[in-house]
């Protein structure tokens, strides 16, 4: 059976803008029947990076915002930090960057909650017993919500080929040691260059499997369980994630992580996807290259798998911008996501999140 994909395109008017649209969007995907009176519900977004300037804008989220208070449901954005030493990588740092970006509450009318806790690491192991993890580690504040609206910045991405719902609920909703274990078999590096000794990872360290040998921290492998709680400790930057695990795992545990994020969730959730400036990359970083087709519109569905399906034959049907990253596929039908990250077989993360049951690829586009 096929999965209901909503489709709204960029044009509007006197009659109807954008944001009536976006509302329009909602209730037709069935919002009124994932949020009831009194539920909290999280509303799972990208804050993005300074300097980058392609996530959702805030002033969208406000009217996500409003169609759930119109339900009488209790809104509130959320974002996990990041497992890699930079902006965003505990609560204090995040939430004032993401207001920075406008995402404050007087603009999205809710409160802004990390979904992981101050240090990225107030999560809870759900069971999901997949074909590589039985467990996952998911932010505690995602599991506690009653319901959850994921929306999602649709674009291309270096390691997934893309990223659209499945990236956000799956690396999104994890916890510090949950974006580990998707990333990394090995324990964190260090770069001595930069430590100077200061013991303070020593003393973060909960396994005891860090040691100050010659003025220098040094992790134990074989003691390290990887729980990156030594990587927000250390403020010189000196402690760093080994990317040693393939593209195609880390999408496959991704998907398993995103069948985590919606534990306990049944007939509770509703996904958005902007396919609004398709950026190269992903808005972790702090610039964001042209886009490499122009703004297709949004979509909607209670299907993940299906609506991350429907937004990447979109783009794929898209004609490509000359003169941007897209080195290929620039005509109509051409793999755009190839185009820019050609050795990512970015389908495997569709096809495992279908395999393990989050949803179907298969869709039936509905526009509105």
């Amino acid at each position: 059976m096929k999965s209901k994909v909503f489709f709204a395109d960029m044009r509007a008017g006197a009659k109807e803008n954008l944001f009536g649209k976006i509302g329009r969007l909602m209730q037709q995907a069935g919002l009124a029947q994932s949020v009831a009176a009194g539920d909290l519900v999280a509303i799972k977004v990208h804050f993005g990076e300074r300097g980058n300037h392609t996530f959702i804008r805030p002033i969208f989220l406000r009217r996500v915002v409003d169609e759930i208070k119109a339900l009488e449901g209790k809104p509130f954005l959320t974002d996990s930090s990041t497992l890699y030493p930079g902006e965003r990588k505990e609560a204090v740092s995040a939430l004032a960057c993401a207001v920075e970006n406008g995402f404050a509450y007087a603009v999205v009318n809710a409160p802004l909650i990390m979904c992981d806790g101050l240090k990225g690491h107030n999560a809870k192991d759900v069971q999901v017993d997949g074909e590589i993890l039985k467990t996952v580690n998911i932010g505690a504040e995602i599991l506690e919500a009653d319901a959850l609206i994921a929306v999602s910045h649709f674009k291309c991405h270096e390691l997934t080929g893309f990223g659209g719902t499945l990236k956000n609920l799956g690396m999104g909703c994890s916890s510090r040691t949950g974006k580990m274990q998707q990333h990394s078999t090995v324990a964190p590096k260090v770069a001595e260059r930069f430590c100077n000794g200061c013991s303070v990872c020593l003393k973060s360290c909960a396994h005891a499997a860090i040691a100050i040998i010659e003025g220098k921290a040094q992790i134990d492998p074989a003691a390290c369980v990887g729980c990156s709680r030594c990587i927000t400790a250390c403020q010189k930057k000196a402690i760093n994630i080994q990317w040693n695990e393939s593209a195609s795992l880390v999408m496959r545990k991704m998907a398993e992580y995103a069948k985590g994020a919606l534990h306990g969730k049944e007939g509770k959730t509703l996904f958005l996807n902007f396919i609004t400036q398709v950026s190269p990359a992903c808005d972790c970083y702090g610039h964001a290259d042209a886009p490499i087709v122009n703004d297709i519109g949004i979509c909607a569905s209670a299907d993940p798998v299906a609506l991350d399906q429907a937004c990447a034959d979109l783009v794929n049907n898209a004609r490509g911008n000359q003169e941007t990253a897209l080195a290929s596929g620039h005509e109509p039908g051409g793999d755009k996501f190839r185009g820019v990250h050609p050795q990512i077989d970015w389908e495997v993360q569709l096809e495992h999140a279908e395999k393990i049951g989050i949803g179907t690829r298969a869709y039936e586009l509905i526009r509105i």
